[in-house]
Protein backbone atom coordinates (compact mmCIF):
# COMPACT_ATOMS: atom_id res chain seq x y z
CA UNK A 1 0.00 0.00 0.00
CA UNK A 2 0.83 3.71 -0.78
CA UNK A 3 2.42 5.40 2.74
CA UNK A 4 2.25 9.55 2.28
CA UNK A 5 4.60 11.35 3.27
CA UNK A 6 5.66 15.03 3.17
CA UNK A 7 6.09 16.74 -0.43
CA UNK A 8 9.51 17.92 -0.79
CA UNK A 9 7.17 21.35 -2.70
CA UNK A 10 4.47 22.74 -3.22
CA UNK A 11 2.05 20.63 -6.13
CA UNK A 12 4.37 17.49 -5.07
CA UNK A 13 3.95 14.19 -3.36
CA UNK A 14 5.68 11.24 -2.86
CA UNK A 15 4.28 8.06 -2.83
CA UNK A 16 5.93 4.72 -1.41
CA UNK A 17 4.71 1.20 -1.97
CA UNK A 18 5.68 -1.88 -0.43
CA UNK A 19 5.14 -3.80 -3.79
CA UNK A 20 5.42 -3.37 -7.07
CA UNK A 21 2.52 -4.65 -8.12
CA UNK A 22 0.86 -2.16 -5.99
CA UNK A 23 2.57 0.79 -7.22
CA UNK A 24 1.61 -0.75 -10.96
CA UNK A 25 -1.82 -0.58 -9.68
CA UNK A 26 -2.17 3.13 -8.74
CA UNK A 27 -0.48 4.13 -11.89
CA UNK A 28 -2.62 2.50 -13.61
CA UNK A 29 -5.54 4.57 -11.78
CA UNK A 30 -3.73 7.44 -11.49
CA UNK A 31 -3.17 7.70 -15.65
CA UNK A 32 -6.82 6.91 -16.30
CA UNK A 33 -8.02 9.15 -14.11
CA UNK A 34 -6.15 11.83 -15.71
CA UNK A 35 -7.20 10.61 -19.13
CA UNK A 36 -10.50 10.55 -18.41
CA UNK A 37 -10.16 14.39 -16.84
CA UNK A 38 -8.84 15.42 -20.32
CA UNK A 39 -10.89 13.80 -22.56
CA UNK A 40 -13.70 14.79 -21.01
CA UNK A 41 -12.29 18.71 -20.91
CA UNK A 42 -10.94 18.74 -24.24
CA UNK A 43 -11.99 15.63 -26.52
CA UNK A 44 -8.04 14.49 -26.30
CA UNK A 45 -5.57 12.98 -23.86
CA UNK A 46 -1.64 14.30 -24.55
CA UNK A 47 0.70 11.67 -22.94
CA UNK A 48 4.19 11.17 -23.10
CA UNK A 49 6.19 8.31 -22.28
CA UNK A 50 10.04 7.23 -21.16
CA UNK A 51 11.24 4.07 -21.83
CA UNK A 52 13.12 1.30 -20.12
CA UNK A 53 10.95 -0.09 -16.73
CA UNK A 54 8.41 2.53 -16.85
CA UNK A 55 6.61 0.54 -19.64
CA UNK A 56 6.00 -2.51 -17.68
CA UNK A 57 5.41 -0.47 -14.88
CA UNK A 58 2.33 0.97 -17.39
CA UNK A 59 1.14 -2.79 -17.54
CA UNK A 60 -1.81 -2.83 -15.81
CA UNK A 61 -3.37 -0.11 -18.19
CA UNK A 62 -3.54 -3.44 -20.49
CA UNK A 63 -5.89 -4.98 -18.13
CA UNK A 64 -9.36 -4.73 -16.25
CA UNK A 65 -11.08 -2.65 -15.65
CA UNK A 66 -8.73 0.08 -17.80
CA UNK A 67 -8.41 -1.47 -20.90
CA UNK A 68 -12.08 -1.28 -20.80
CA UNK A 69 -12.62 2.22 -19.47
CA UNK A 70 -9.80 4.10 -20.74
CA UNK A 71 -10.92 6.09 -24.34
CA UNK A 72 -7.95 4.97 -25.84
CA UNK A 73 -9.10 6.50 -29.02
CA UNK A 74 -8.53 10.10 -27.41
CA UNK A 75 -5.05 9.31 -26.79
CA UNK A 76 -1.88 11.25 -28.48
CA UNK A 77 1.07 9.72 -27.53
CA UNK A 78 4.61 11.32 -27.57
CA UNK A 79 8.19 9.99 -26.76
CA UNK A 80 9.81 12.39 -24.12
CA UNK A 81 13.14 11.14 -25.44
CA UNK A 82 14.09 8.20 -28.13
CA UNK A 83 17.46 6.10 -29.27
CA UNK A 84 18.62 7.17 -32.31
CA UNK A 85 18.11 3.40 -33.29
CA UNK A 86 16.22 1.51 -36.16
CA UNK A 87 12.21 1.10 -34.88
CA UNK A 88 12.98 -2.72 -34.90
CA UNK A 89 16.52 -2.52 -32.88
CA UNK A 90 16.05 -3.56 -28.95
CA UNK A 91 17.22 -0.50 -28.15
CA UNK A 92 14.26 1.36 -29.22
CA UNK A 93 11.76 2.74 -26.48
CA UNK A 94 9.13 2.37 -29.46
CA UNK A 95 9.28 -1.52 -29.80
CA UNK A 96 9.11 -1.70 -26.02
CA UNK A 97 6.04 0.06 -26.43
CA UNK A 98 4.80 -1.82 -29.00
CA UNK A 99 5.65 -4.89 -27.80
CA UNK A 100 4.44 -3.97 -24.52
CA UNK A 101 0.86 -2.32 -24.59
CA UNK A 102 1.18 0.57 -27.54
CA UNK A 103 -0.35 0.05 -31.15
CA UNK A 104 1.25 3.47 -32.77
CA UNK A 105 4.12 5.61 -32.26
CA UNK A 106 4.87 9.12 -32.42
CA UNK A 107 5.57 10.47 -35.33
CA UNK A 108 9.80 11.13 -36.42
CA UNK A 109 9.68 14.65 -36.79
CA UNK A 110 8.66 15.40 -33.23
CA UNK A 111 8.66 19.47 -33.20
CA UNK A 112 6.98 20.05 -36.49
CA UNK A 113 4.06 17.35 -35.36
CA UNK A 114 3.77 19.11 -31.93
CA UNK A 115 3.45 22.90 -33.74
CA UNK A 116 0.53 21.17 -36.14
CA UNK A 117 -1.19 19.64 -33.13
CA UNK A 118 -1.25 23.23 -31.08
CA UNK A 119 -2.55 24.57 -34.38
CA UNK A 120 -5.57 21.47 -34.50
CA UNK A 121 -6.17 22.53 -30.83
CA UNK A 122 -5.41 18.68 -29.72
CA UNK A 123 -2.06 19.81 -27.67
CA UNK A 124 -2.80 23.09 -25.65
CA UNK A 125 0.02 25.92 -24.81
CA UNK A 126 1.20 27.13 -21.63
CA UNK A 127 -0.01 30.58 -21.36
CA UNK A 128 2.66 31.26 -18.74
CA UNK A 129 5.78 29.55 -20.52
CA UNK A 130 4.65 29.55 -24.07
CA UNK A 131 5.34 25.90 -24.33
CA UNK A 132 3.35 22.85 -25.31
CA UNK A 133 1.20 21.93 -22.12
CA UNK A 134 1.07 17.63 -22.29
CA UNK A 135 -1.88 16.71 -19.89
CA UNK A 136 0.13 13.81 -18.65
CA UNK A 137 3.93 12.83 -18.74
CA UNK A 138 5.33 9.65 -17.70
CA UNK A 139 9.11 9.49 -16.74
CA UNK A 140 11.57 7.50 -15.12
CA UNK A 141 14.70 8.84 -14.00
CA UNK A 142 18.28 7.28 -14.51
CA UNK A 143 20.17 6.12 -11.17
CA UNK A 144 22.63 9.31 -12.06
CA UNK A 145 19.39 11.47 -11.80
CA UNK A 146 18.95 11.86 -15.12
CA UNK A 147 15.59 11.78 -17.31
CA UNK A 148 14.25 11.58 -20.69
CA UNK A 149 18.13 12.23 -22.36
CA UNK A 150 18.60 15.16 -20.06
CA UNK A 151 22.61 13.92 -18.32
CA UNK A 152 23.94 15.79 -15.26
CA UNK A 153 26.21 18.17 -16.37
CA UNK A 154 25.21 18.07 -20.20
CA UNK A 155 24.43 21.36 -22.39
CA UNK A 156 21.62 20.06 -23.33
CA UNK A 157 20.22 20.56 -19.74
CA UNK A 158 20.07 24.16 -20.50
CA UNK A 159 18.36 24.37 -23.61
CA UNK A 160 15.60 26.91 -23.39
CA UNK A 161 14.32 27.59 -26.40
CA UNK A 162 13.96 24.62 -28.76
CA UNK A 163 10.96 21.80 -27.97
CA UNK A 164 13.08 19.40 -29.05
CA UNK A 165 16.56 18.79 -29.35
CA UNK A 166 19.45 16.19 -29.94
CA UNK A 167 22.13 14.72 -28.35
CA UNK A 168 25.10 13.00 -30.30
CA UNK A 169 27.22 11.99 -27.37
CA UNK A 170 24.80 10.43 -24.66
CA UNK A 171 27.39 8.99 -21.50
CA UNK A 172 24.62 6.11 -21.74
CA UNK A 173 24.37 4.26 -24.87
CA UNK A 174 23.58 4.83 -27.92
CA UNK A 175 25.23 8.11 -28.07
CA UNK A 176 22.10 9.46 -30.45
CA UNK A 177 19.12 10.22 -29.29
CA UNK A 178 16.04 13.07 -29.15
CA UNK A 179 14.32 14.23 -25.95
CA UNK A 180 12.26 16.55 -24.92
CA UNK A 181 13.36 19.66 -23.37
CA UNK A 182 13.02 21.58 -19.51
CA UNK A 183 10.76 23.98 -20.73
CA UNK A 184 8.57 21.24 -22.13
CA UNK A 185 8.47 19.00 -19.68
CA UNK A 186 7.85 21.93 -16.84
CA UNK A 187 5.10 23.26 -18.51
CA UNK A 188 3.08 20.07 -18.25
CA UNK A 189 0.09 19.93 -16.17
CA UNK A 190 0.54 16.25 -14.73
CA UNK A 191 3.92 14.14 -14.05
CA UNK A 192 4.36 11.13 -12.79
CA UNK A 193 8.06 10.20 -11.53
CA UNK A 194 8.31 6.10 -11.54
CA UNK A 195 11.45 5.47 -9.75
CA UNK A 196 12.27 2.10 -8.26
CA UNK A 197 15.03 0.05 -6.34
CA UNK A 198 17.70 0.62 -4.13
CA UNK A 199 20.06 1.78 -7.27
CA UNK A 200 18.67 5.18 -7.43
CA UNK A 201 17.85 5.77 -3.47
CA UNK A 202 21.24 8.28 -3.95
CA UNK A 203 19.49 10.19 -6.39
CA UNK A 204 16.22 10.18 -4.87
CA UNK A 205 17.69 11.31 -1.66
CA UNK A 206 19.32 14.31 -3.67
CA UNK A 207 16.27 15.21 -5.70
CA UNK A 208 13.93 15.09 -2.57
CA UNK A 209 16.21 17.21 0.15
CA UNK A 210 15.37 20.58 0.72
CA UNK A 211 18.62 20.95 1.10
CA UNK A 212 20.05 22.35 -2.26
CA UNK A 213 23.20 22.59 -3.67
CA UNK A 214 24.81 24.10 -6.83
CA UNK A 215 25.73 20.96 -8.77
CA UNK A 216 21.42 20.19 -9.31
CA UNK A 217 20.86 16.52 -10.92
CA UNK A 218 18.00 17.02 -14.21
CA UNK A 219 15.26 15.38 -12.00
CA UNK A 220 15.54 18.11 -9.22
CA UNK A 221 15.55 20.61 -12.65
CA UNK A 222 12.00 18.68 -13.11
CA UNK A 223 9.98 21.77 -11.47
CA UNK A 224 6.17 21.95 -12.95
CA UNK A 225 5.30 25.96 -13.84
CA UNK A 226 1.90 25.23 -12.81
CA UNK A 227 1.07 21.75 -12.63
CA UNK A 228 1.17 18.41 -10.21
CA UNK A 229 4.27 16.47 -9.81
CA UNK A 230 4.10 12.82 -8.41
CA UNK A 231 6.70 10.31 -7.46
CA UNK A 232 5.99 6.75 -7.83
CA UNK A 233 8.61 5.21 -5.77
CA UNK A 234 9.11 1.56 -3.61
CA UNK A 235 10.72 1.16 -0.13
CA UNK A 236 14.33 0.47 -1.84
CA UNK A 237 14.00 4.14 -3.86
CA UNK A 238 13.67 5.67 -0.47
CA UNK A 239 15.55 3.85 1.65
CA UNK A 240 18.19 6.70 2.24
CA UNK A 241 15.22 9.24 3.22
CA UNK A 242 14.80 7.25 6.23
CA UNK A 243 18.66 6.94 7.43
Amino acid sequence: MAAPAPAASSKRDLLIFDAEENLAVALAKYTADISAKFAAERGAVTVVLSGGSLIYALRKLTEAPYLETVDWSKWHVFWVDERVVPKDHEDSNYKLALDGFLSKGAAEDYETILKQLVKNGVLAMSKTTGFPRFDLQLLGMGPDGHIASLFPGHPLVKENKKWVTHILDSPKPPPQRITFTFPVINSSAYVAMVVTGAGKAGAVQKAISDKKTSDLLPVEMAILDDGEFTWFTDKEAVSMLQN
